[in-house]
């Protein structure tokens, strides 16, 4: 078969149509310290400046050989919008999120001025120059987090745990104004370039049962796949093998999971849901040998997945020749 650009790839093996070979990409951050220090940047910085967040951005898909551009490379910017401190990391270091901003409902509004705020703004206009440099060939894929993280990093765990029993008006108020900020974000980035885009959203067994996703958040999950069909990529990390049916209940076309998950028992529980994800991120990527790397995406590939990533947002201090296994491993086809 003739070679396909990245973009061309995804979407076929997205459409389950033939390709040139499996696709490699991560829905959520590939940025490493190497690729820091490679352009010469200050990380803590990266995240509020467009030019040096696109740039670290393409690296992946440039220098390394990744199929996906993707250029948020952290859990903290629509905290950081909305006014919490943050300690900003540095090189070998993602930021983190050090206050909390909401405490009920009708705090929970998007600012008129929600999208020009720093570190949001940063965002729209880095897929803007992303498209503007590879639209074309590339995948671009944006990202948001959606009401369940948003509710965890702005009200706090305990809070939003504690709710799911004690006050659950009060927290399925709270979930529904906060996709409010998913939608309008989504939406912007679709606007200026994005192909895709994931939803980093961490309902995860080891915060909640599966009937709190089915309750609380796959309604909201459902009506944001209802306003961009075909466009929204989940990704939820640990175990979700008791949650993944309800997960493609939302309409989700792509979920991004971890190697906590039987490959064969989420395959056969997702249907029609495409999955992708499953290297491991400690073991392999981040401690294992580049052949480590390629046995594990072979034993993956042939279980079925043929658009292969990392489990979530790589170490900082991940090898960027192991990353470069993956690709290695999957222009081998299938």
């Amino acid at each position: 078969m003739e070679q396909m650009t990245s973009k061309e790839r995804f979407f076929a093996l997205l459409n389950n149509d033939a390709a040139d070979r499996p696709a490699v990409i991560n829905p959520v951050s590939v940025a490493t310290s190497e690729s820091v220090n490679a352009l010469g940047l200050d990380f803590s910085k990266a995240h509020l400046d467009a030019e040096s967040t696109a740039a670290l951005a393409c690296y992946s898909y440039e220098a390394i050989g990744f199929d996906s551009i993707m250029p948020y490379f952290s859990v903290v910017l629509e905290a950081a919008a909305l006014g919490a401190e943050i300690k900003w990391g540095d090189n070998q270091n993602m930021p983190t999120i050090r206050s909390r901003v909401f405490s009920e409902p009708e705090q929970m509004k998007v600012p008129d001025d929600y999208l020009d705020r720093p570190g949001i703004r940063s965002i729209i206009d880095a897929v803007k120059i992303i498209s503007a440099r590879h639209g074309e060939d590339a995948l671009i894929i944006g990202k948001v987090f959606g009401p369940w993280t948003l509710c965890l990093n702005l009200y706090g765990v305990e809070n939003t745990l504690i709710s799911t029993i004690d006050d659950p008006k009060k927290l399925s108020d709270m979930l529904g104004a906060l996709k409010g900020f998913a939608s309008v974000f989504i939406e912007a980035q679709l606007a200026v370039g994005a192909h895709m885009v994931t939803i980093a959203d961490h309902t995860t067994r080891n915060l909640v049962g599966p009937d709190v996703y089915d309750f609380f958040i796959k309604p909201l999950h459902r009506r944001l796949n209802d306003e961009f069909p075909g466009k929204l990529i989940l990704h939820c990390c640990g175990f979700t093998e008791d949650r993944v049916g309800y997960i493609a209940e939302a309409g989700f076309p792509l979920y991004h999971f971890e190697s906590a998950n039987d490959i064969r028992t989420m395959l056969r529980l997702a249907g029609n849901m495409k999955l992708t994800g499953n290297i491991n991120n400690p073991s392999t990527l981040l401690s294992g040998t580049e052949e480590d790397v390629r046995r594990e995406v072979k034993d993956i590939i042939s279980h079925g997945i043929d658009i292969v990533s990392p489990e979530c947002a790589v170490p900082m201090k991940t090898p960027d020749a192991n990353l470069r296994a993956i690709v290695d491993c999957a222009k081998e086809g299938f």
